[in-house]
C-alpha cells in the first residue's frame, strides 16, 4: 500500500465518527485505530499461500494459546521496536521491583522512526518485563506486568 492512500486513510478515519478500521488488499493488511488523542497504526505484509485452501488453518494452528498473567498486563498499542530505555547505555526506564505511578515512562517503541514514549496506565509494581531491548513487538503484545 503506498503512503499516499494510507494518509488519506487515516485523514478519513480522523475527521470522521468511524473508531476502527481495518483493510485487506493483496500486499498487506492495515488496521488504524482511533481512540482518544492518540491514533493506530498497524501494517503487516500478506505473504502469497502456498495452498489458498489450507493457508487459514496452518497460519491458525501456528499461533501460541495466550496465557494469563497474573496482574495487570502493559500491552503494546503499535508495531514497533521495544526499548528499554531513552539511549543506547542509558539506564533502563524500570527494572523488575520498579514502583511506578500512573503516567510514568516506562519503555519506548520506535515505529517508523518515532519514538513513542510507552506509559504506565495504572500505578504499582513491576513484575515482570516480558520483552528484550531492541526486539521488534506487535500491536497488543503484552511488555510488562504491573501489581
Amino acid at each position: 500500500m503506498d503512503l499516499r492512500k494510507l494518509k488519506t486513510l487515516i485523514d478519513l478515519v480522523s475527521e470522521s465518527n468511524v473508531s476502527e478500521l481495518e483493510i485487506t488488499e493483496a500486499e498487506g493488511k492495515v488496521r488504524i485505530v482511533k481512540g482518544g488523542a492518540t491514533m493506530v497504526q498497524q501494517y503487516v505484509p500478506v505473504a502469497a499461500p502456498a495452498a489458498p485452501a489450507a493457508a487459514p488453518a496452518a497460519a491458525a494452528a501456528e499461533l501460541p494459546a495466550p496465557t494469563a498473567l497474573p496482574g495487570h498486563v502493559v500491552k503494546s498499542p503499535m508495531v514497533g521496536t521495544f526499548y528499554r530505555a531513552p539511549s543506547p547505555g542509558a539506564k533502563p526506564f524500570v527494572e523488575v521491583g520498579s514502583q511506578v505511578k500512573e503516567g510514568d515512562t516506562l519503555c519506548i517503541i520506535e515505529a517508523m522512526k518515532i519514538l513513542n514514549e510507552i506509559e504506565a496506565d495504572k500505578a504499582g509494581t513491576v513484575t515482570r518485563i516480558l520483552c528484550e531491548n531492541g526486539q521488534a513487538v506487535e500491536y497488543g503484545q503484552p511488555l510488562f506486568v504491573i501489581e
